[in-house]
């Protein structure tokens, strides 16, 4: 995030500049520069502004209390939670789930007794892809993987595959972003005998208004953050209304990162895709490099959906592996595992058949 204050440094040496008493200049004290009072406020008048707009920025706030709505006592009647006894997971079923399998580590679990006391989202995204598509699609994921076991696709629990609704909160919002980049062009030349390196630096300026609509932030302490956004983006024009109805027959794992922690990721995303807008405006330079944003929030409407996510945690070696499918346009993500024995083989099989080739190209050239 940006700076909210500003330090007076010499543009020439970027040591820090002081008011000498005595003197009617502002001075360097580390290269002897001075500069006038007005040229000074000229010169960090961007800087304050921007340390303004960081501070707003501070102080202003997503409206996470809106996120969500209570359950009704019939909806919460056919929602039901269970514990994991292995790991400790809980997860949320329909009522007719009498028994299902932790899709965490894999454990036969038993429905203990009814749910409650979870909040209401307020939308959903269907499943689109089945359980056939998952398994299709975990297949191809292992395709082309040279380095990959041979046993593990052999003796892989692709039955294990279960779906699970995940809980989101979508942040929408319209923004003022401001940013600061240094460019620079860098001209190299030859000067009798020596090569001459000249750099001319820019400072550039941009600004702009943006608006963000639903922004995901899983809310999920056990969902792997980086999954979950590899398996981005969903298409949100899908979204419905909540209905309880659409957990029937799924897992549906409960949110135990509230709206309100989740919003530094939410700021963080809309921060970064901002000074990433505007820094492709910066063009026609070698080298560019931000120096200073600032992204102040004007509306901060947030919502609270379920999204679809095909989970498979297997083990290889006493070690878990994790895919995960987008449930609705079908993308998969996950760790492998590799054969230390064919990372050996394959590059030495290469040289073997590049060898030759290499001799025969030499012996032309000679």
């Amino acid at each position: 995030m940006a700076n909210s204050s500003v330090s007076y440094k010499c543009p020439n040496c970027g040591a820090p500049l002081s008011f000498l008493p005595g003197k009617k200049t502002v001075t360097c004290e580390y290269c002897g520069t001075e500069f006038e009072v007005s040229a000074i406020e000229e010169l960090f008048r961007d800087k304050q502004e921007l340390a303004v707009q960081a501070a707003q920025a501070q102080e202003a706030r997503w409206a996470t209390e809106d996120a969500g709505s209570e359950f009704t006592d019939d909806e919460a009647k056919t929602l039901h939670a269970f514990t994991c006894s292995s790991c400790g997971a809980e997860l949320v079923c329909d009522e007719n789930t009498m028994a299902t399998e932790c899709v965490y580590c894999g454990n036969p679990t038993m429905i203990p007794k009814r749910f409650d006391g979870m909040l209401k989202p307020d939308f959903v995204i269907p499943f689109k892809k089945t359980k056939a598509d998952a398994v299709a699609a975990l297949k191809k994921f292992y395709e082309g993987r040279l380095l990959l076991p041979s046993n593990f696709t052999a003796n892989n629990r692709v039955e294990a595959i279960q779906p699970m609704y995940v809980p989101f909160w979508l942040f929408d919002s319209e923004i003022d972003a401001q940013a600061e980049f240094r460019g620079a062009k860098i001209r190299t030349y030859n000067s009798g005998n020596d090569v001459v390196t000249e750099t001319q630096v820019y400072n550039c300026r941009r600004a702009g208004k943006m608006k963000f609509a639903r922004i995901p932030v899983d809310g999920s302490k056990k969902m792997d953050d980086a999954y979950m956004e590899s398996i981005e983006p969903f298409n949100y024009d899908e979204l419905v209304d909540f209905s309880a109805a659409y957990l029937t027959g799924y897992l549906a794992d409960k949110y135990d990162v509230d709206a309100e922690a989740c919003v530094p990721r939410a700021d963080k995303r809309v921060e970064s895709s901002a000074v990433e807008v505007l820094r492709n405006t910066v063009q026609n330079y070698d080298e560019v490099n931000l120096e200073n944003a600032a992204v102040v929030k004007e509306v901060g409407k947030v919502s609270y959906a379920m999204v679809p996510v095909w989970i498979l945690t297997t083990r290889y070696n006493d070690k878990p592996y994790t895919f995960m499918m987008n449930g609705q346009t079908g993308k998969v993500v996950g760790s492998l595992p590799y054969d230390a024995f064919k990372s050996f083989l394959y590059p030495a099989l290469l040289s073997l058949v590049l060898l030759p080739v290499a001799y025969i190209v030499l012996n032309m050239l000679v």
